[in-house]
């Protein structure tokens, strides 16, 4: 079918469906919404202000995406760009908004082949078993099982702080994930974890109780299903992905962690460590969720690049 409803306009349609039918994350959301309203400003003062998707062209896409060069944005940017672009016109294809989509046609800018550096198996057991030694932590049994879950069950931030009560399978060792577009998952629940979260539930409940105590008010507003609470149990209480990332980043820091480490770091740890203690790739891409085995195939590599450094240390040939 044709439309006459504006750029603008079908940008807004497909953020609104993100939360939706696709249940994307709130970063995802945010980062979507940035890309999208700044390339629909873009055709309306390069194509007009009532101009459709189909008056898009590939050619108008890759103007775009030399603006952003031009603008000094790098190709990681340009190409998270060009991906949102992918993914609004795919969701106008399936509404029936336009036939084809010219972002197909555009070749996504080469990106430079960068493998985050992970933390070896010793550098996080140490982390995560003293966590509560250092002033950096605020509720040393509530951040202990903010790391058995990241890095022990390898999950992402987003699942995190998704989690609910009803989600730790007791009988079952296990917990139940609820991943990217509502994709559920079971990861075992390890003992480590295990013991964490028993030594946390109560006095989540404790700080619950006192919080009702000091704001009878606070009921209707509370999140009392959520399985993770901000320090003050302010708003509805549940923790957020941005106060996880700082969590994990003050923690790192204080037990000697690099400064970028970040909770996609722990993520990464996880799926790295495990093909490093002899896990199936296969196995590995069940647990973290990813749709692709290329994706987990990306945790060869980081083995392989410790191998290599070993290799050069160790063997005389490589002397």
């Amino acid at each position: 079918m044709t439309t006459t409803e504006t750029c603008r306009k079908l940008v807004e349609k497909f953020l609104i469906s993100l939360s939706g039918e696709r249940n994307a994350s709130p970063h995802t959301q945010r980062a979507y919404a940035r890309e999208l309203r700044d390339f629909s400003a873009f055709i309306e003062k390069n194509v007009g202000k009532k101009a459709t998707p189909t008056a898009i062209e590939h050619q108008t896409i890759r103007a775009y995406l030399s603006e952003l060069y031009t603008r000094g944005l790098s190709r990681p940017s340009a190409a998270r760009a060009l991906a949102a672009i992918r993914s609004w016109f795919k969701w106008l294809a399936r509404h029936g908004y336009v036939e084809q989509n010219p972002a197909s046609l555009v070749v996504t800018p080469r990106l430079p082949k960068h493998l985050p550096r992970v933390p070896t198996i010793e550098e996080m057991n140490r982390t995560v078993d003293s966590i509560g030694d250092a002033e950096a932590v605020a509720w040393p049994e509530r951040d202990r099982v903010i790391f058995e879950l990241l890095y022990g069950c390898g999950i992402r931030n987003a699942e995190l702080v998704g989690l609910n009560l009803d989600d730790l399978h007791w009988a079952n060792d296990a917990i139940l994930i609820g991943g990217k577009g509502r994709k559920e998952r079971y990861v075992p629940m390890g003992d480590a974890a295990a013991k964490a979260l028993r030594a946390y539930l109560p006095l989540r409940e404790e700080r619950m109780a006192a919080r009702l105590r000091e704001a009878p008010e606070a009921q209707v507003r509370l999140a009392k299903h959520a399985l993770l609470m901000n320090t003050m149990l302010r708003g509805n209480g549940r923790l957020t992905t941005r106060s996880v990332a700082r969590i994990v980043k003050r923690i790192a820091m204080a037990y000697g962690l690099p400064s970028d480490v970040h909770p996609h770091t722990l993520r990464h740890a996880f799926g790295a460590h495990m093909l490093e203690e002899g896990a199936d790739l296969r196995a590995i891409q069940e647990l973290l969720g990813h749709e692709r085995l290329s994706t987990t195939q990306r945790y060869t590599q980081l083995t392989i690049g410790k191998v290599a450094e070993v290799y050069d240390q160790t063997h005389p040939r490589a002397k």
